[in-house]
């Protein structure tokens, strides 16, 4: 896995900031903080997709089929964080767990992982309180329970939304069983950032084995669109119609072919869909998208079938992918208030962010 910090060092400065010190227990990090203006304006940039493990679970899985379940020592949090977003111009990080390999336990395992989780996220934003705010993500294959965990995180411990993944177990998460956890999504108000995890819900075993990455090349995407275009099709956001899902990855392939989706129902005498209201309807309320295109041409298309209030930054930290901030700070397309909402404000309004 390349380094990250070999990758930043080939970014560029757009604007000039000022030196910052952090402190995490006994790690002290000091780098210099880019700060990020538009038309003359500091803009607060956020950035939705952001990694994070906390190895410290590994305790409770002791003993337990989950006891092989690995984690990467460089994803967990730390000054290098801190480091990372000072030199890309990021203020604040949405931090969630995914992989959601706990969908897999019992309920009382479930609970304690997500607990683990929650509070060591809330630490981490305690000590952080300027620079951070977390996501939960809840154990779904207990639909009533997720519901609960999203209550307790976000009414106890101050976390602003949670992270789900694209199915649950190989079910979709529009089925009517996952209802109560959406509508305690709805009633706190709590944005949900959706992450895939390879297409393993969609493609037959091997697939996408071979040259390339590819279940994460084309099966993360791949997830994504599946999982958004169920929600709309089967009816799940028409249900819940102050919900609002983030779909990661630039929304996968949807707005790239939202054309043929678009007339799905019309063409298709087979469709069945539920939906009472156009595919690109949702895409200009309930779905919002990250930024994880890695082109100019590719960004103004996202533009142009969503509009920039639908449009969120993410970075993917602390994976290695190209950073897409300088490509929205230097889109022609964009107005300077369409490039501030982008870089952070349609989030700051989300999560509830006082920057």
């Amino acid at each position: 896995m390349p380094n990250r910090r070999d990758f930043l060092a080939t970014v560029g400065s757009a604007t000039a900031g000022a030196f910052v010190m952090t402190r995490f227990g006994d790690a002290l990090a000091q780098t210099t903080r880019r700060e990020v203006s538009i038309g003359g304006q500091r803009a607060v940039t956020v950035d939705i997709h952001a990694h994070c493990v906390f190895p410290e679970v590994t305790d409770l899985l002791v003993g337990t089929e989950f006891s092989d379940v690995g984690f990467a020592p460089w994803q967990a949090l730390g000054p290098e964080r801190l480091d990372d977003m000072n030199q890309l111009g990021i203020d604040y990080q949405a931090l969630s767990i995914n992989r959601y390999w706990w969908y897999g336990t019992d309920r009382a395992l479930a609970t304690d992982i997500v607990r683990l989780h929650d509070e060591g996220l809330a630490a981490w934003v305690s000590e952080h309180p300027d620079r951070f705010v977390a996501l939960t993500s809840p154990s779904l294959q207990y639909p009533e329970l997720a519901a609960e965990q999203l209550e307790y995180a976000m009414n106890e411990l101050g976390h602003r939304g949670a992270s789900v993944g694209g199915h649950c177990n190989d079910e979709s998460l529009s089925d009517p069983k996952y209802d109560p956890f959406w509508a305690k999504a709805e009633e706190l108000r709590a944005p949900i950032f959706m992450h895939p995890n390879n297409s393993f819900n969609l493609i037959r075993e091997g697939a996408l084995a071979g040259r390339g990455d590819l279940g994460n090349i084309i099966g993360n995407p791949l997830e994504t669109t599946a999982f958004l275009t169920r929600m709309m099709f089967d009816g799940t956001l028409d249900k819940f119609p102050g919900l609002k899902v983030v779909g990661a990855h630039g929304g996968g392939y949807l707005p790239s072919y939202l054309g043929r989706t678009e007339v799905a129902c019309e063409v298709r005498n087979n469709a069945n869909c539920a939906n009472t209201k156009q595919p690109s309807d949702y895409l200009k309320d309930q779905i919002l998208i990250d930024s994880m295109v890695f082109s100019d041409e590719a960004l103004r298309h996202l533009v142009a079938e969503v509009g920039a209030s639908q449009i969120v930054y993410g970075t993917d930290l602390p994976f290695n992918w190209p950073d897409t901030l300088d490509l929205i700070l230097n889109a022609s397309y964009l107005s300077d208030a369409e490039k501030i909402a982008i870089v952070g404000g349609n989030l700051v309004e989300m999560l509830n962010i006082r920057a």
